[in-house]
């Protein structure tokens, strides 16, 4: 066997794929349509036959995932740029319950059953139908759901209570290494990070999983 000119294949086709994804972007993991998923399908199949096929050499990887990746990108584009494109491309969102009653005809067009909405509706932390006002399944095959105002769960507005600043949680130690830009972001030293630790019984960075800051409250530790 070839195994130089197999590992330079795959070294070859790894780069390629790698550049495709960044060049078409994350919507490609984020917002992953039926014809997202089946051209990732066809573009990792075409890497991994031309890796195994003998006859072909790493020029023509290059040009498979070129012309394959090309095509996605102009389809991304015109997506972009045209709307009407939109519907044929990439569908567009169903409404299958509208004013607490469910949508049978729009469940069937998109080959969705009651088991399925069911299960759907959980993974939103919804567990019985009756409360639903609006339920939107999107292109993605996630649903979006509006509650009805009787299970909605109530605002600090509703409450009248004041309103507060909000701060992002930031990691500041993971697998007990730590993160050096979330450090200086939070304008945070290793000695104030030293000092906190103690509190909480490590004496040292690497006895420490994790540890997460957040402005305005205790640095809090999970211990190995």
């Amino acid at each position: 066997m070839d195994f130089l000119g197999i590992g330079i294949k795959l070294l070859v086709g790894y780069t390629a794929l790698m550049i495709t994804t960044k060049t078409l972007g994350k919507t490609q993991i984020n917002q992953l349509t039926p014809f997202d998923f089946i051209s990732a399908l066809v573009l990792g199949e075409l890497v991994g036959g031309a890796v195994h096929d003998k006859d072909i050499n790493f020029v023509q990887i290059i040009y498979v995932v070129f012309i394959w990746g090309l095509l996605i990108y102009v389809t991304e584009l015109a997506t972009q740029k045209f709307k009407k494109s939109r519907d044929l491309l990439e569908g567009q969102p169903s409404l299958i319950i509208k004013k607490g009653k469910i949508i049978y005809e729009e469940l069937k067009k998109n080959k969705l059953d009651l088991n399925q909405l069911q299960d759907l509706l959980r993974k939103k932390d919804v567990f019985s139908i009756k409360e639903v006002e609006y339920a939107i399944l999107e292109i993605d095959g996630t649903v979006s759901v509006l509650r009805k105002s009787n299970f909605d769960a109530p605002t600090r507005k509703d409450l009248n209570i004041k309103e507060e600043p909000v701060y992002l949680p930031i990691a500041l130690i993971t697998d007990g290494e730590v993160i050096e830009d979330n450090m200086r972001e939070s304008g945070l030293d290793q000695s104030w990070l030293l000092s906190q630790l103690r509190v909480h019984g490590c004496n040292r960075i690497r006895d420490c999983l994790y540890a997460e800051w957040r402005e305005g409250e205790a640095l809090h530790v999970i211990k190995y």
